[in-house]
């Protein structure tokens, strides 16, 4: 008989027999498709076991509090946003009761007080909460970025003595999808206090051709605001979906889960810029800010600063000291150069991506570069395009890499406190295989934009080439949340660590959701062929190759794995060992 000290995670379905008794069949579809893709998926990234499965319920231990009670949050804050979209009396909402204490383990099963006191606390628990016991709370201690509500001791059932209660805080936010009045987000999370989208600003100039500058503006105050750790910020990506429309600001807070959006206008006129900006609650629709300002062009930088400044006093945020004497990154020392620069970077972010915008793409810069050599962003610009040329093969050079990481160390000479030198070096050691050097530029980048998403996706997926895919998983989502509306990328980064982590429900239904919002993709339909091979579902697995053919007959997977930097063979092995398992050409 083996003793143990653990961490119990219980949880069941609240008001299951009245679900069952409304639609027997789609209850049953519904929970099974929750746990796979969310209780399973989550206890497995928090190194849990799942020691039972009842009609309605679970139990799983831990070796670590710390995990049971963050594995605990994160499955509720999931389901709240799965539930979002279906009807209140169909919903279904977890209990969970978290106990740390003393059990029996014997034929993989788990008895004893410590047991019985978690199923007791997990009865206790509100509808789509999490109790834990007086010991859980101690054992945390300050170690989580968690809040706890005192209940006090209460006497549980066929327990001989009262046990002390605390309700774990999931949704601290007010603009968080729990506690809003009127308004539910899927994206939101809890505990990230202010949260922003900066949507486009308006081109008031009368002139097509300036609305690369209206964008620059708009991408720089994104950044600007990013660097502040105490500020969530949705990402480029996601807020200029909005580009062109005029999108009811209540449905954008719900999109995106944050609680404001800043709009405006930009008008450029000879030496001259106006720049209009209004800040508005997505909860009310109402202002909380709203200003006009007009500057000389040499005046841009401060302008952008003044901008910055003023919208963080609005939402009531502290900065910190590094945060109050330095909110932007590089900045050029020539207002042509930035110029120069913002055209060279509208070019890369846009969607047509050929040789003939790759050639402008570098005159460009490298003319910002001749104006202004000590201007860090243009180099990193330069890299990020060579680096397109080395995975596009648009001029043939066999050296496009080396000159994209000849600009990358260029770009973090010239800026090393620019963050998006050190994520274009992150991506240029990706590609060279020099993963720990990626590792860490990818986390100087996060301390300098704690919003970076970008740097969040590439952090997570050099863990998952590392061999340490569970480690990443955290990062890819974390670049999920910040960037909702872009998600097609890092979903299949998430497929990938889960396909490496041996997961393979999990990692087919990332692959599945990638492939719908990527329609065309060749490489998640062959992760996902493999997936299945490994769950035995060969049928599935075949159709899916079949659709991969019809999109690229020439697709062969062991040519694009020999591309992707994957440190352990195994890795490649596993992946590779899932098509031969569905009868599928290597």
């Amino acid at each position: 008989m083996e003793r143990r000290l653990t961490a119990i995670l219980a949880a069941d379905v609240v008001g299951y027999s009245r679900l069952m008794g409304l639609d027997e069949s789609g209850t049953l579809s519904a929970l099974k498709a929750h746990r796979s893709e969310v209780a399973d998926r989550k206890i497995a990234e928090h190194q849990g076991r799942i020691v039972k499965l009842t009609g309605d319920g679970m139990l799983a231990e831990f070796p670590s509090v710390v995990n049971a009670v963050t594995c605990a949050a994160e499955i509720q804050r999931r389901m709240c946003e799965r539930n979002v979209d279906t009807p209140e009396e169909r919903r279904i909402e977890f209990r969970i009761g978290v106990h740390l204490g003393d059990v029996i383990f014997e034929d993989n099963d788990i008895f004893g007080d410590g047991v019985n006191v978690a199923a007791r606390i997990e009865s206790v628990a509100k509808p789509g909460g999490v109790a834990v016991s007086g010991a859980v709370r101690d054992s945390v201690a300050n170690r989580l970025d968690l809040a706890f509500e005192d209940t006090g001791e209460q006497m549980l059932k066929n327990i001989d003595r009262p046990v002390r209660i605390f309700d774990l805080i999931l949704f601290a936010d007010p603009y968080s999808p729990r506690t809003a009045q009127g308004r539910s987000s899927p994206k939101a999370l809890a505990n990230e206090g202010a949260s922003i989208a900066v949507l486009p600003f308006n081109n008031m100039s009368g002139d097509p051709e300036q609305e690369y500058f209206s964008d620059g503006i708009t991408e720089d105050i994104i950044t600007d605001l990013s660097r502040i750790a105490g500020l969530m910020v949705v990402a480029r990506n996601s807020s200029f979906a909005y580009k062109n429309k005029s999108p009811d600001i209540r449905v954008v807070g719900r999109e995106l889960g944050v609680a404001s959006v800043l709009e405006g206008s930009v008008r450029r006129a000879g030496d001259r810029i106006r720049i209009t900006a209004q800040l508005i609650d997505t909860a009310t629709g109402g202002h909380r800010w709203a200003e006009r300002f007009d500057r000389d062009l040499t005046d841009i930088f401060e302008l952008q600063d003044e901008v910055t400044r003023r919208i963080v006093d609005a939402l009531k945020i502290k900065l910190q000291p590094a945060e109050e004497t330095h909110l932007s990154g590089s900045r050029a020392s020539n207002i042509q150069a930035h110029d120069l620069f913002l055209r060279g970077r509208e070019l890369l972010l846009g969607s047509k991506k050929d040789r003939e915008v790759f050639d402008q793409i570098v005159a460009t810069l490298r003319r910002a570069i001749e104006l202004d050599p000590g201007f860090a962003q243009p180099y990193a610009g330069l890299s990020m395009a060579h680096c397109l040329d080395f995975q596009n093969h648009w001029t043939g050079a066999l050296d496009a890499l080396d000159v994209a990481s000849h600009f990358a160390t260029e770009a973090v000479e010239k800026g090393p406190n620019d963050p998006y030198a050190h994520y274009t070096m992150a991506v240029v050691e990706t590609w060279k295989r020099n993963l720990a050097r990626a590792k860490a530029e990818t986390e100087k980048a996060l301390v300098l934009n704690p919003n970076y998403a970008l740097a969040y996706g590439t952090r997570g997926l050099v863990d998952v080439y590392l061999g340490q895919p569970i480690a990443g998983v955290p990062y890819i989502e974390r670049a999920i949340r910040l960037d909702p509306i872009f998600t097609q990328q890092y979903t299949h980064f998430l497929g990938s660590a889960y396909l490496v982590a041996e997961q393979y429900e999990a990692a087919a239904s990332a692959f599945r959701e990638r492939i719908r919002l990527a329609p065309k993709t060749d490489l998640s339909r062959a992760f996902l062929a493999s997936s299945l091979g490994h769950l035995g579902k060969i049928d599935e697995a075949r159709g899916v190759w079949h659709e991969l053919m019809m999109i690229n007959p020439r697709y062969s997977l062991a040519d694009h794995l020999g591309r992707l930097p994957f440190q352990n063979q195994a890795d490649l092995d596993r992946i590779s060992t899932g098509l031969l398992l569905a009868g599928l050409p290597d």
